[in-house]
């Protein structure tokens, strides 16, 4: 439990001091300060003001009432240090015992009572203003990104706030073959030039198109490290870190939320192969964070307030897609470490009223909540499986070779000067970007537009490449409603297909580099974007094979000539799941997530095996997923819950100290006064100390933590007069007897956790595993026959676990 964030010299070690520049520490590639901190005001000598005009009256002979912290409480005991784990076990002891309080007061008086109540609805007050503001924010992030996106192309003559869509919504200009053109829109050539065509004005559009991608991202880059360096990345990996019990200083506070709001909104417009899906998790989860400090018992109870951030992660994913059941589902499995069923309904509750906000802002302007709904409800065929099935090994693929080559690319980013160059790298990544996107319609348009075009099918109204079909003489008669049957692919399919083969190698080569990097980056659209693409592919080639064999054994019997037998559009829907799959290895969530993100119900089964298929063969290359191989790049202590631990050891292999270790750093019940604790406390570093009856006995008493030791001694030298080095120290509930002449005992019996869990020697580590995972602790003592022989903490288990495969173990960075 080696904790380099404790100072040993004296007790203001422990004060956060906002000048101090030393205060450095590396978090997923970016060096931070962490001297002050959003979430919780740190601690500092004025803490105890209010205690130092009450002094403890004195006669000659010594104090008349010692203090005990078990009579009252101080502040800051209990609390924990940046870069620490939480004690899951008492945190809920400590809410329980709040809760019996207040049950107990209720019945005494109507005031009680209704503090009670008010109490109970606290909570459900608290996800209403979490899904109120998240819902909000998403709206405002999808409104802003849409403009800023289309202002790379040209500029709104009725007002430069319109985005392209906006501002033809009211012209009758348009024709249904130029239906997003109209006279209030123009081109930047339009504008600096007066034409539309030519080299001329396709070299201005160009050059414009990178100049705002270049600034959009320089902005971005420059704000995030100036303001908020939490702002970066996905966030997915540290919310799930943070969910586990680690605390991270300021990851969740209002700069980091105000940064990555805006600098979001800059990425994404500028091209750049990143989704705004990821970081809309950790945007919600800010504000889930921010808005627990107006009640009391989230404020003051950590594990408290990690139940409300996984039902902020739900709300997240809620507003990304549109998709609040599967937001739930998504916190479920794919983010939260502790989930009771209380929290799964305020979860779906928040994710409910989020998705109502969004709604209500209607940012796509189609009256619903997601760009991707399709029209098309054509069933699909059995047959159809085997290239469902073709699709989800693709993702599966693209997942194992992608989590590969991306860790690859950001160890390199770590380990190299490259890391250094933040700003250089992503405006060179961003120009790279946008040079090549550009002369390609489909890299050119954003991600969740390419996916929208990807999705839906053919219709009669449809005057886009990919429907560049040959028409038939009788087309009146080959379809049914407003659908059309299958049809020889004409000149224009052809050149839109291979568009989107060049569109695809661009984007899985370009991703790789792009996340990670120091923006906000999503992963969700860039995926799906991949898989989308591949499936369009693999479903116009399917069409095209039905309607040249229709009478072939596989089609004969249900794809008649002419008839609507393949539907391309939901191989893109099964692709697009199949990668991000393969990518993220979720699978309940991310059925769920697609059908609403779709509306296509009809669609499960493909979905479920495409899905199951690339989990397996991405599986089979590792079990990672990218946020846990992004957690363990970084060295969070991050104890997997899906990992298994095969190894035969016990207990006492992974104990600390070792054979060749000194002894055991250990406090005596009574055999110690205060300068001997405060020596053997400034003489280590560990974060707590086992109590044992006495150095030779070794019978295990309990366990006191570093930080709540220093508080009472300093506290103790304050408010307790005649307290000196040669004061004892107490652990017991009965102070010894002491000589006349001897300073009054310091009592510090009520910071001692009197029931530590224990192991012993001989139990198998797979258990060990098993009861830090389900119970959260920070360490277990290992005892034979009740005598203490050793620690094991969460950083010895994941240092363990990294030998067992082969892994430097010393890149378990934190405690």
């Amino acid at each position: 439990m080696e904790t380099s964030g404790y100072l040993s010299n004296s007790f203001d070690g422990l004060h956060s001091n906002d000048e101090d520049d030393d205060e450095m520490v590396d978090i997923a590639g970016a060096t931070l300060d962490f001297s002050s901190s959003d979430d919780v005001p740190p601690l500092c000598s004025g803490d105890f003001d209010e205690f130092s005009s009450r002094r403890v009256s004195m006669n000659g002979h010594g104090p008349s009432q010692m203090v005990d912290p078990l009579d009252d409480p101080l502040p800051g005991v209990g609390t924990y240090e940046d870069f620490n784990t939480i004690d899951w076990v008492r945190e809920k002891s400590k809410d329980r015992d709040r809760h019996r309080e207040i049950t107990h007061k209720s019945r005494e008086s109507t005031v009680a009572l209704l503090l009670r109540i008010s109490d109970a609805f606290s909570g459900w007050l608290l996800m209403l203003l979490v899904g109120l503001m998240a819902g909000a924010l998403a709206g405002g992030i999808d409104i802003a990104a849409h403009w800023l996106t289309d202002m790379k192309e040209g500029v709104c003559l009725n007002g430069f706030w319109f985005n392209h869509e906006h501002c033809c919504w009211t012209s009758s200009e348009p024709t249904f073959q130029e239906r997003d053109r109209c006279p209030q829109w123009q081109s930047w050539a339009e504008l600096f030039s007066g034409t539309s065509t030519g080299a001329l004005a396709y070299s201005l559009n160009y050059l414009m198109y990178i100049l705002w991608a270049l600034l959009f991202s320089f902005l971005a880059v420059t704000l995030v490290r100036a303001f908020a360096p939490y702002a970066c990345g996905s966030g997915i990996p540290e919310i799930k870190t943070i969910l586990s019990g680690f605390i991270i200083r300021g990851y969740l506070g209002k700069w980091t939320l105000i940064t990555k709001t805006i600098t979001l909104v800059l990425a994404v417009s500028s091209g750049l192969s990143l989704g705004k899906e990821g970081p809309l998790v950790h945007v919600a989860c800010c504000c889930a964070n921010i808005l627990c400090h107006l009640f009391t018992k989230y404020r003051k109870n950590e594990a408290k307030r990690r139940e409300v951030l996984s039902a902020a992660a739900a709300v997240g994913v809620s507003v990304a897609f549109g998709a609040p059941i599967g937001g739930v589902l998504f916190s479920l499995e794919e983010v939260s470490y502790y989930f009771p069923l209380k929290t799964l309904w305020r979860s779906f509750f928040a994710a409910l009223v989020a998705a109502f906000t969004l709604r209500s802002i209607n940012p796509f302007g189609n009256s619903r909540l997601v760009l991707f709904y399709v029209e098309f409800h054509a069933p699909w065929h059995l047959v159809e499986l085997a290239p469902f099935i073709l699709l989800g090994i693709f993702g599966g693929l693209w997942g194992a070779l992608f989590i590969r080559a991306n860790i690859a690319w950001c160890r390199i980013r770590k380990t190299t000067r490259l890391g250094h160059y933040s700003v250089v790298e992503v405006v060179l990544v961003t120009g790279l970007t946008a040079l090549l996107a550009f002369p390609n319609s489909y890299t050119r348009m954003s991600g969740s537009e390419l996916i929208s075009e990807l999705f839906n099918d053919c219709t009669l109204l449809d005057s886009s490449q990919l429907c560049g079909y040959k028409q038939l003489p009788n087309i009146s008669d080959t379809g049914v409603g407003n659908t059309l049957g299958d049809r020889p692919a004409g000149e224009a399919l052809y050149t839109a297909l291979w568009q989107l083969a060049l569109a695809l190698l661009f984007k899985m080569m370009i991703t790789v580099i792009t996340f990670g990097m120091k923006v906000p980056s999503g992963l969700f659209i860039p995926s799906m974007a991949i898989g989308a693409i591949a499936g369009r592919l693999l479903g116009v080639a399917m069409e095209q094979l039905a309607y040249y064999n229709h009478d072939s054994l596989i089609f004969k019997g249900w794809c008649s000539q002419g008839a609507d037998c393949i539907t391309p559009g939901l191989y893109a829907m099964v692709g697009a799941a199949a990668c991000l799959g393969g990518v993220t290895r979720m699978t309940v969530s991310l059925v769920v997530i697609m059908f609403e993100l779709t509306g296509g119900l009809e669609y499960i089964v493909p979905l479920m095996a495409a899905t199951m298929t690339s989990k397996w063969v991405a599986d089979a290359f590792g079990r990672e997923g990218i946020y846990e191989a992004h957690i363990r790049l970084n060295g969070y202590p991050f104890l997997e819950p899906k990992e298994e631990f095969e190894q035969s050891s016990l207990a006492v292999d992974v104990m600390r100290p070792r054979r060749a270790d000194p002894a055991l750093a250990t406090l005596t019940q009574d055999g110690m006064n205060v300068g001997e604790v405060e020596a053997l406390v400034e003489s280590t570093h560990y974060s707590g100390f086992p109590v044992v009856v006495s150095q030779e006995s070794q019978r295990l008493v309990g366990f006191v933590l570093r930080r709540d030791l220093l508080i009472s001694i300093d506290n103790a030298r304050k408010r307790q007069e005649g307290v000196v080095s040669a004061s004892q120290v107490v652990f017991t509930e009965h102070t010894p007897p002491l000589p006349p002449e001897a300073p009054p005992p310091l009592r510090l019996r009520g910071i001692v956790d009197l029931s530590p869990f224990t192991v012993t020697d001989h139990t198998a580590m797979d258990i060990t595993v098993d009861i830090f995972r389900k119970l959260g602790l920070r360490q277990c003592l290992v005892t034979h026959n009740v005598r203490l022989l050793g620690i094991i903490t969460k950083k010895d288990i994941l240092k363990h676990m990294a030998q067992i495969s082969n892994r430097d173990p010393d890149s378990i960075l934190f405690n």
